[in-house]
């Protein structure tokens, strides 16, 4: 007996001191609350949301499987299956779970992204016949304009063109979250162009939009209209929201003053907001959709008479 009693208290002195060292065995020192989101169907169908208390060395895959049953794969690095939904084919479809750190896609696994505090943690299970890479998305609105990415602080630049009133309305959204745009263009920042889709289209990452969303990410796209306009020529008129399936394919066209609230990202650099449309009043249509009530657990969002349609839409 006594000789147990020594292994025991042996034992937990070794736990202690491994705990103190920082082996995360123990509890460690708390960082900051952090949001988990889980979803399906590029989040139109809820799982879970939970806060939770971050720990020092907590990852987003130690938050994950805290909360909810995970398999893994190589290692322990990627996630297999999330409570019984496991990566594979649905029908002709291939499915996968992906995840957004303040609502950027993350380049590195689960398992080696620290928690800093005040994240925006979100998986989704989609399918991604269309695309695999979803550089960033709006759904985890106020982020990444309010706290940064993964914990790193960046600055924010609002760039309006052919915005009009929809510049201040974007300005005050910021604002509102304790996201202050800075003057210039200040290089790695976060940008929100805010403008008119003829006007957007010029900027390189916003042209991204164009080549589907296999480089933007984006199930979403422009169909200009045309009318003469000389002997010569053909002069475009206002751009048509065109809605994309989850398989990238044409699915629904919206009307003229219909906006589009998206986010992307070019070579990998910091997100590029952009709220657009084809006229006036679908970028303010666009501005006005600014809030968690429009954006939460949406990839991209159509605003058409103030009423979101989330993107992807559902193939008919």
């Amino acid at each position: 007996m006594t000789e147990r009693r020594g292994t025991a208290a042996a034992i937990a002195l070794l736990l202690a001191a491994l705990a103190a060292a920082g082996c995360g065995l123990g509890p460690g020192a708390g960082v900051g609350s952090v949001e988990l989101t889980v979803t399906r169907e590029f989040g139109r169908e809820a799982v879970l949301r939970h806060s939770l208390e971050a720990k020092e060395s907590d990852t987003v895959m130690r938050a994950l499987e805290t909360n909810a049953d995970v398999e893994t794969r190589f290692g322990g690095g990627f996630v297999h299956s999330i409570d019984g939904v496991a990566e594979g084919e649905r029908g002709s479809d291939p499915y996968d779970w992906f995840f957004f750190v303040d609502g950027v896609e993350s380049p590195i696994g689960a398992a080696d992204v620290e928690l800093k505090g005040d994240e925006r943690v979100w998986w989704d299970y989609r399918d991604w016949s269309a695309t695999n890479h979803v550089p960033a998305v709006v759904g985890s609105w106020p982020a990444p304009f309010a706290d940064g990415v993964a914990g790193k602080s960046y600055p924010v630049v609002l760039e309006c063109d052919g915005g009009g009133s929809a510049c201040a309305t974007a300005r005050e959204a910021l604002e509102r979250e304790g996201a202050r745009p800075a003057s210039g263009s200040p290089q790695g920042a976060i940008r929100m162009l805010v403008g008119r889709w003829d006007r957007l289209r010029e900027d390189p990452a916003a042209q991204l939009l164009e080549a589907g969303p296999g480089e933007s990410g984006i199930y979403a796209n422009f169909e200009a209209g045309v009318r003469p306009s000389s002997p010569s020529g053909r002069e475009q008129t206002n751009a048509h929201l065109m809605a994309l399936d989850e398989d990238g394919a044409p699915a629904r066209r919206f009307g003229a003053d219909a906006g589009l609230v998206a986010a992307t990202s070019r070579y990998g650099g910091p997100p590029v907001w952009l709220v657009t449309g084809g006229t006036p009043t679908a970028v303010r249509e666009a501005a006005a959709a600014l809030d968690a009530a429009h954006l939460r657990d949406h990839y991209a969002v159509a605003i058409e008479g103030g009423k979101e349609t989330p993107l992807p839409v559902v193939a008919r």
